[in-house]
């Protein structure tokens, strides 16, 4: 019989990227480790929702400053010790939520969930597009955006089971558990996610001042406002959605709650395809232009309020589907906006500083529609979901020109 004989290069690739995304899905966990206990946290501390909105709120400031600072020190001492700060990070957050006694130690644990929450897209994409075969990226990046969407899925299931069964302080010392578990378990496997160049050119530039000229660049600021615009789309339909389906089409709440499940699940399934597609070599700009186009359609037709009330559903999982398509292609996007700007070497502060966009987006999504949410203009919302992915493809075609110009 004849032994298989595993590719080194490929042995090494795959240990990347699922130690890579088990931190991402790690972090995303985290993103929502507050929400789903504000059925025990709000009688418990009487809070209204805008004290419990107010949590998140400072969960994604400081995750998006944190970011847009973090890629910097990346960049300087490298991606491994970033990462572990921020891993031990967010198991903090989770044992300060278990012992809260206040509202102002459920704002420290937002706050430090946030702080090491802003690590890990600087640290995550500096470590797969440096250590990662240039021809696996695709499926690198596909991987990534579906580990994140798994965490997503999966703590409210796990916070809301845990509090249900032992109380929300047992939920929240889980939750800083399985951090410093993963904390554990990535310093065990960290030979596998080392970047071995980047800390001693750090090193020797340590008394250098930093760089700012990535600044200067105008396809990093029209990636930026590509998060921010298709991350403001994603919160309205986090924050609103089951109240629009519930009033623009009668849907029951439980049904319109679980048609933004259904986003989701299909959004993963689009990463996966996605990931294919830019394995093959796919262009990204068509990708992204062709999968947020559709998902403008589809979400104006839902302003529309045309549809079938059968229909709803299988919609909401259309549009999910065509924007996870476009996500490994978008991340493609911003490596070669990296290159353009600075070189393989400034991979950090680009992915932080463009990925704080879609805490930017996270954070004016319900500023902007909440109030015409108030004003009962439903329509007006969810068309504002087909304008914001609108305006994205604009800027991906801006993208496009610029770079070409730049190269």
């Amino acid at each position: 019989m004849t032994a298989v004989v595993i590719d080194p290069a490929a042995r090494s690739d795959y240990s990347t990227i699922s130690l890579v995304g088990l931190a991402h899905g790690t972090s995303h966990f985290f993103h929502l480790m507050l929400p789903p206990l504000f059925p025990w946290l709000m009688p418990e501390f009487s809070l209204s929702f805008t004290q419990a909105g107010f949590l998140m709120s400072v969960f994604f400031l400081i995750s998006g400053i944190g970011q847009a600072l973090s890629g910097f020190l990346v960049d300087r001492i490298g991606p491994l010790r970033v990462l572990f700060w921020g891993m031990g990070l967010l198991g903090l957050s989770g044992i300060a939520l278990g012992l809260a006694q206040s509202y102002q130690m459920l704002l420290c644990a937002a706050g430090l969930a946030g702080l090491g929450n802003s690590v890990f897209h600087p640290v995550d994409f500096t470590i797969l597009n440096r250590r990662v075969t240039p021809a696996r990226l695709g499926h690198a990046f596909s991987a990534h955006g579906l580990s994140g969407n798994l965490g997503w899925a999966a703590a409210p299931l796990t916070m809301a089971g845990i509090a249900g069964t032992a109380g929300w302080h047992a939920a929240g010392f889980a939750a800083g558990g399985w951090g410093f578990a993963m904390l554990l378990l990535l310093y065990w496997q960290r030979r596998s996610i080392a970047v071995d160049d980047l800390p001693a050119r750090a090193g020797q530039a340590a008394d250098k001042p930093i760089d700012l000229e990535f600044l200067k660049v105008r396809v990093v600021w029209l990636c930026f406002f590509f998060f921010l615009l298709t991350t403001m789309a994603l919160g309205v339909l986090q924050n609103f959605s089951p109240t629009i389906l519930n009033r623009l089409y009668a849907l029951s709440l439980a049904t319109a709650t679980s048609a933004l499940t259904v986003y989701m699940v299909g959004s993963a399934c689009g990463i996966v395809f996605g990931g294919f597609l830019a394995g093959r070599g796919e262009s990204e700009m068509r990708v992204i232009v062709v999968s947020l186009g559709l998902a403008a359609v589809v979400a104006g037709l839902l302003a529309s309020a045309i549809p079938p009330e059968w229909s709803i559903l299988a919609l909401m999982a259309g549009m999910g589907f065509c924007v996870g398509i476009a996500a490994p292609s978008r991340d493609l996007m911003i490596r070669k906006a990296s290159l353009v700007a600075m070189g393989s070497q400034g991979y950090g502060r680009i992915y932080g500083f463009v990925y704080s966009g879609g805490d930017v987006g996270f954070v004016f999504a319900p500023l902007v529609f909440g109030p015409l949410m108030d004003a009962g203009q439903i329509s007006t919302v969810i068309g504002g979901v087909a304008l914001l992915q609108t305006l994205a493809i604009f800027t991906v075609l801006t993208v496009q020109k610029r770079s070409s110009a730049r190269r």
